[in-house]
Formats: C-alpha cells, sequence, structure tokens
C-alpha cells in the first residue's frame, strides 16, 4: 500500500494534497480497498461550499455507498468530470487519476494525519 508523503490523511481513508493556494481530495488505496469496485461518484458542483468534517462527496461501489469526508472549509473549484463516465479510475488509480476534487480552502487540513500517522492508523488494523 502507498502512502505518499506530500499529502495529509483523513481518518475514513481520505487524502488531501495541497496544489498552490487549493486541495486536492481523493480516497486512499486502503479506502479503495474497503469500497470494492467504485461504479458511481456523485460530485458536487463547482462552487459549492464544503465544511471540514462533513460529506462532500458520495462514491457508490458494488457493497454500498460511502461519503467522502472534506478536510477544510472551502468552495469546490474544479472536480474530476473523468468520473462521470469512468468511476473506475478511483479503483484503478486512486492516488492519482482518480481524484475526486480540488478546493480553495478556508483553513488547512492540519487535524489530518501526517503519512507516519497514518500508518501506524493502518498497522494498528483501525479501518
Amino acid at each position: 500500500m502507498t502512502i505518499r508523503s506530500d499529502r495529509r490523511y483523513g481518518p475514513t481513508h481520505e487524502w488531501a494534497r495541497q496544489e498552490g493556494d487549493d486541495w486536492v481530495l481523493g480516497v486512499t488505496e486502503q479506502g479503495q480497498a474497503l469500497l470494492g469496485d467504485v461504479v458511481f461518484a456523485q460530485l458536487p458542483d463547482v462552487g459549492a461550499e464544503v465544511r471540514h468534517g462533513e460529506p462532500c462527496a458520495t462514491l457508490e461501489s458494488v457493497k454500498a455507498a460511502s461519503d467522502v469526508i472534506c478536510p477544510v472549509d472551502g468552495v469546490v473549484v474544479a472536480i474530476n468530470t473523468d468520473l462521470a463516465d469512468s468511476p473506475e479510475l478511483i479503483n484503478d488509480d486512486p492516488l492519482d487519476s482518480g481524484w475526486i476534487m480540488r478546493i480553495a480552502p478556508k483553513g488547512a487540513p492540519d487535524e489530518w494525519m501526517s503519512p507516519q500517522a497514518y500508518q501506524t492508523l493502518l498497522d494498528a488494523g483501525s479501518t
């Protein structure tokens, strides 16, 4: 399992990477594995306001639907439009081409875990 050092991690297996002033949000490989095959991604509209700790998208898999939790208060400035036709990008490449949205923040995901803390969570078997 890949845990990249350029990201922060949420307790429900999301990742956030800063790019310029924005944060890009996606799910981790562990999150994807827990979901199973993603078959649909319900994403917010560009311009939607999102709130730290609240659901900002929903991923539906063959197993269940799961909320994606937002790392920061902010405004959605881009969504991965490729997911509309190819939600399997999250299955194939959750850390890169399977990104979900880009958020202009009104804060930082400081409460989210460092890569080392996320690895410790995984090692402890917590899902």
